[in-house]
């Protein structure tokens, strides 16, 4: 079955007093796999439930492949919905997991009895269907081992993927995830969204996916929207984002696991002023513009305080990581900063030591009080 494009135009919901979604407008093309990221409570499921038909948008509307939702049931929307928790039923088998949403569509009360129904004209020819249907599914999944199990002698990782089946065994034309794999532990997470992103690439299906961690996102995504406080702030491909964050908001929320930052302002010529030292960075535009200086800590250097164009600081302390160290420096013009080095030079530094920072003024960012930021956009319209 084609995937199918969706268009989001200006969905608004609020709750009491509050606005839970301000007029968020989105366009995803077919077959494209789309993260809606943000914080907890910026609206992401809640405008999931919304695509779905689970809840109601107060204004705006919904469209996949040119046909409006608003109006119609959930269950005709030829969308599936994977739920963070596995919802599955503890009494059925695996199998009949799967095959539960055909069983409740393709038959009747009748033909669902046990022993008579499957004596109904045309049953059996629908029963074989469904099992068939069943079997692929569970060969794409690889769970063909585990369907006379049930979900209580199945792992987190099987339970998900037993999820993931009950959704794919309808063959949806539009995904639509909501933090599936939130309760996996970190190395079953790795694991599934692998699992995930094989599945997209065999069957091409449109899919919104909601997470609130950006190591996810960025690993599934063709693009991601990020979203704050019921509006999205940016829509991008992963490494647009990571090159191109819009505001101090959005770069903020995809460091990981620190950014630094400091005030500074701006004079001609794209100079920063730092306490006494001008530092050079292409990404500073205006005339005497006050704003925040932000770089990740693998686009700072340590080197000799006495080098020219450096800001002079000295090592707080050290944090070993396996194969990095995260270096705390803290500079006499003010501030704390975090420089990511190799594990091996931080066993040669030691705490009170002075050196110099050194940024890459490429990878910089400056971004004015005035929340307006000059910079160059690789991204696609939203």
């Amino acid at each position: 079955m084609a995937a199918l494009d969706l268009h989001i135009d200006k969905i608004s919901k609020r709750y009491g007093a509050t606005d839970v979604l301000r007029g968020i407008s989105l366009r995803v093309a077919a077959g494209e796999f789309l993260t809606l990221l943000g914080p907890s409570g910026c609206g992401k499921s809640t405008l999931l439930r919304i695509i779905a038909g689970l809840e109601r948008a107060d204004h705006g509307h919904v469209r996949a492949g040119g046909r409006g939702l608003d109006a119609i049931a959930p269950k005709d929307r030829e969308l599936a919905f994977v739920f963070q928790s596995y919802a599955l039923y503890p009494h059925l088998s695996v199998y009949d997991n799967i095959a539960a949403p055909l069983i409740m569509r393709e038959l009747t009360g009748f033909e669902r009895l046990p022993v008579i129904g499957a004596l109904l004209p045309g049953a059996g020819q629908r029963n074989r269907s469904i099992e068939e249907r069943v079997r692929q599914t569970s060969a794409l999944l690889k769970l063909d081992a585990l369907l006379d199990r049930r979900p209580a002698a199945l792992s987190g990782g099987q339970r998900q993927r037993v999820a993931l089946g009950r959704a794919m065994v309808r063959n949806p034309k539009i995904f639509l995830m909501d933090e599936p794999l939130a309760n996996l532990d970190a190395a079953l997470r790795i694991h599934t969204r692998g699992e995930i992103a094989r599945l997209h690439r065999e069957m091409g299906t449109t899919t919104i996916f909601v997470t609130h961690d950006q190591a996810e996102a960025a690993a599934l995504s063709d693009r991601v929207a990020i979203m704050f406080g019921g509006e999205i702030r940016q829509v991008a491909s992963p490494a647009d984002l990571y090159r191109e964050p819009v505001d101090l908001d959005v770069a903020r929320f995809l460091a990981q696991p620190f950014l630094n930052e400091l005030a500074v302002t701006a004079p001609i010529g794209g100079g920063l002023m730092i306490g006494g030292n001008r530092i050079i960075i292409r990404d500073a535009l205006g005339s005497g513009e006050a704003g925040t200086l932000a770089f990740r800590p693998e686009h700072a250097f340590l080197v000799g305080a006495n080098e020219p164009g450096v800001l002079p600081v000295q090592v707080a302390r050290i944090e070993h990581a396996g194969t990095d160290a995260y270096v705390f420096a803290e500079a006499s013009a003010g501030g704390q900063f975090v420089v990511r080095i190799a594990a091996e030079r931080a066993h040669a530094m030691r705490g009170g030591e002075t050196l110099g920072l050194s940024i890459d003024q490429d990878k910089a960012w400056f971004f004015p009080f005035n929340g307006s930021r000059q910079r160059r956009d690789h991204s696609r319209a939203a």
